[in-house]
């Protein structure tokens, strides 16, 4: 692929994944907080994001043959259109609206989100493979640079949606940040620069959607399980444990626990971001042979497995929220947050060393349709297991689906 500068090409593709990535937090933040005030069940809330991980399952496999037919520019334009299409509906919203009515409209919504999402996501990481340096790491250092500041970013989106419900209210702040993202894509379109890549040979059918390399299949069923052990807790179980704890039922108090409950997941995931982004500094893998970074996978995805069963452990013991327990799920989930972190960034390294250039599309897209399956099953069993079981039951199905990535990342090593 040629462009006349890769270098500013990059830019512009990681400005624009920033700017979706922004809306994107603040858009999950804002519904999950708005929803849950007005006293959806944990399992309610799922449901509010199931089709999005649904859409992200689907729109992962057409995104691979959208982009290699009309590439990956008019790809990541159309997610970033239809974000701004999702939030300008979603402030359509009437509150006099029935129970049913509301979940089923903002499922929808959040559908569409889904299908942007990935749009966006899959442009991005593709045009990586095909911009970065093939000498001196250069691939491992700008896609640990591209994931993790994005990362950063949507950590920022988490704060930002939790203040502007605070401040201005659901409908205000979706308009605004409807807006904002306007702006941002025109801005985008216009300076983006050419060469971005378009049409790639040798995926104009849906024939092939799966990868015929063991090692992406393998992996993909390793990130599926790695990111359901996130969103068990991370979706449903601690946002909602932590609003009961820290609000005490006033108005007052549901907006300071807002800012507490966004401040503390925007920090996560910040953190969770730069530990991304340095994931080759922490690995001194700059240049080690692909693998040692195979083993490198296996290796830290079995340190994350007792983390989530030490954490049940403790708020099984504890039985009711008190300040030590608080405490130790804070730091216990910013340690979980730190060795996934460097799991994912060895995953989003891995999937663009095994991809194949003149397929690169169609590799990404199935290995991030395993992402969104992971994170359609860790939504699901996040609302569920809170439900039943509260989160000492949340905690212990993370530790399970955690173990699960492990096994499957062992299978890298025999191919």
């Amino acid at each position: 692929m040629s462009t006349t500068n890769p270098l500013r090409a990059y830019i512009a593709v990681t400005a624009a994944y920033w700017a979706f990535m922004l809306s994107d937090g603040a858009l999950r933040m804002l519904v999950l907080l708005h929803f849950n005030t007005l006293g959806f069940t944990p399992i309610q809330l799922a449901y509010l994001f199931l089709l999005y991980e649904i859409a992200g399952i689907v729109t992962n496999l057409a995104a691979g043959w959208l982009a290699a037919r009309f590439g990956l520019a008019a790809t990541l334009y159309g997610g970033m259109a239809l974000q701004i299409a999702a939030l300008a509906a979603l402030a359509q919203m009437d509150p006099a609206w029935g129970l049913t009515a509301s979940v089923i409209f903002v499922m929808a919504v959040q559908g569409v989100s889904g299908v942007a999402k990935d749009l966006a996501k899959m442009s991005s990481k593709s045009a990586v493979k095909l911009l970065a340096p093939d000498h001196g790491g250069g691939l491992f250092r700008w896609v640990a640079a591209l994931t993790g500041s994005k990362n950063a970013v949507k950590g920022l989106g988490f704060f930002l949606g939790a203040a502007l419900l605070a401040m201005a209210g659901f409908q205000a702040a979706v308009w605004g940040m409807a807006g904002v993202l306007a702006v941002i894509l025109a801005a985008v379109v216009l300076f983006l620069p050419t060469g971005l890549p378009g049409r790639m040979k040798g995926a104009d059918t849906w024939a092939g959607w799966r990868s015929g390399d063991p090692r992406i299949n393998r992996l993909s069923l390793a990130r599926m399980f790695l990111f359901g052990a996130r969103d068990v807790w991370f979706v449903v179980g601690i946002p909602v444990y932590f609003q009961a704890v820290l609000s005490d039922g006033t108005a007052e108090g549901r907006r300071e626990a807002f800012f507490l409950i966004g401040g503390f997941l925007a920090l996560w995931i910040i953190a969770y971001g730069a530990v991304q982004a340095l994931a080759p500094r922490i690995l001194g893998a700059r240049a080690l042979p692909e693998g040692d970074m195979v083993r490198m996978a296996v290796l830290w995805a079995g340190w994350l497995v007792p983390i989530p069963f030490v954490l049940a452990g403790a708020t099984w013991l504890a039985g009711a929220p008190a300040d030590w327990l608080t405490t130790t799920l804070i730091g216990g989930l910013m340690l979980f947050g730190f060795v996934f972190a460097v799991n994912s960034s060895v995953h989003s390294y891995l999937i663009l060393a095994f991809g194949a250039a003149d397929r690169i599309t169609r590799d990404v897209g199935f290995y991030y349709m395993a992402n969104a399956a992971g994170r359609l099953i860790g939504t699901l069993l996040s609302g569920l297991s809170f439900q039943l079981g509260g989160l000492t039951l949340c905690l212990t199905v993370a530790g399970v689906m955690a173990l699960a990535s492990w096994l499957a990342a062992r299978q890298l090593s025999s191919v």
